[in-house]
């Protein structure tokens, strides 16, 4: 199955994407300081609560960092009660979300989602549904499988 390159049209779709997908992010996430941890810990909640319980070494990949800063994020998270660590065996360890720290995930996302609403509350129908089109078919083409 040969691939057609993309046309000069959809690299500007793309990178018009792109640009609103990091503006979105920076305006949902002034939300987060409320939430009283850093922006990589809320992400690494974040990865626990809808993923489910990750060795170390598989939430450092998810995260893009090494092990050792992995394992202080960690640490932090356990001190304030937000994760769990446990052996699996002699060389991995698994990670898990408590109840607090998915109520605090959560709370924040809500926070984000208010946020997001409010910010779009002004939008025409049409312009609503245009966007719900448009999420729709961004998840369906980015989807990966494994």
């Amino acid at each position: 199955m040969t691939s057609k390159s993309p046309s000069k049209k959809t690299e500007q779709i793309a990178d018009g994407l792109h640009s609103a997908a990091i503006r979105l992010l920076r305006y949902v996430r002034k939300e987060d300081v409320a939430s009283g941890i850093t922006g990589a810990q809320l992400s690494v909640l974040s990865v626990l609560v809808f993923g489910g319980p990750q060795t170390l070494g598989s939430l450092a990949a998810a995260e893009q960092v090494r092990p050792p800063t992995m394992s202080q994020m960690i640490a932090a998270l356990e001190e304030r009660g937000l994760a769990i660590r446990r052996p699996l065996d002699r060389r991995s360890i698994e990670v898990s979300v408590t109840e607090k720290g998915r109520r605090l995930l959560e709370a924040g996302r809500r926070r984000r989602l208010a946020r997001l609403t409010n910010a779009l509350s002004g939008l025409k129908t049409e312009d609503l549904q245009c966007l719900a089109r448009a999420a729709q078919l961004i998840i369906g083409a980015t989807e990966t499988t494994v």
